[in-house]
């Protein structure tokens, strides 16, 4: 039995701090609206991704799926901006991220370390659920699965971050923006992203997908996935 596996069974013996599981819903989100555009891409798959394991801050590298996904992302991104020298290009420091990023600009032709790491893109931490999928958190945790789904906008695993955590990081960095910028980023800033910027239920944003190999563009006026081959209601 691996250390990670052995690290989340010994997560089970011990309850959650309290969360508020109150049915009004999350806390109000204060709004970040952006002053240009936003082109966020999520890093490419990695093989926890494709085993269903919670990666969280866990280092995890693309597979051969993640990095054909980052050379589509660069291709499309590549027909959306009139100037790739006018944005502000931003990257998580994990690896998933950065590799993402360094293959989507060279899929641009440009230099791919042209860019800036920043610790407040990092994944949500799942604390000490990392490396298990959610199928083996619910069996062996009820209590503390039924809480996060109960209240998933500020529930926090043992050890983790809730997505009211996250968004409270992001936002001074989304703020700081003056303009136009590239993110290459995680499914959970996502989320926390498009609660800052738009107006959306942070409760039901948790529950959006955030696909790979695609653009999310966001913008003072909303957002939508490109290419916008999406199922209704999430785009």
């Amino acid at each position: 039995m691996d250390a990670i596996r052995t690290q989340a069974e010994d997560a089970g013996q011990q309850d959650a701090k309290p969360q508020d599981t109150s049915p009004a819903g999350a806390p109000p989100v204060p709004r970040t609206r952006p002053r240009g555009v936003i082109w966020f891409i999520r890093h490419g798959e990695t093989d926890w991704n494709a085993a269903g394991r919670l990666q969280g801050r866990r280092d995890t590298g693309l597979n051969r799926t993640g990095k054909r996904q980052a050379a589509v992302a660069g291709r499309l991104l590549g027909g959306l901006l009139p100037d790739p020298a006018r944005p502000l290009w931003l990257a998580s420091p994990l690896a998933r991220a950065s590799r993402t990023m360094e293959i989507l600009r060279q899929t641009m032709g440009l230099e791919p370390d042209g860019y800036l790491a920043d610790e407040r893109l990092a994944e949500i931490s799942f604390g000490r659920w990392e490396g298990h999928p959610w199928k083996d958190i619910k069996a062996r945790h009820p209590a503390a699965h039924a809480a996060r789904k109960a209240a998933p906008w500020t529930y926090a695993p043992p050890d983790g971050e809730s997505y009211a955590d996250v968004a409270a990081r992001l936002a001074p960095a989304i703020a700081a923006l003056e303009g136009d910028a590239v993110i290459v980023s995680h499914g959970g800033v996502a989320r926390a992203l498009l609660a800052l910027t738009c107006d959306l239920d942070p409760v039901e944003v948790v529950r959006f997908p955030v696909w790979q190999g695609r653009v999310l563009r966001i913008d003072a006026s909303g957002w939508r996935w490109l290419p916008e081959d999406v199922p209704p209601g999430h785009g």
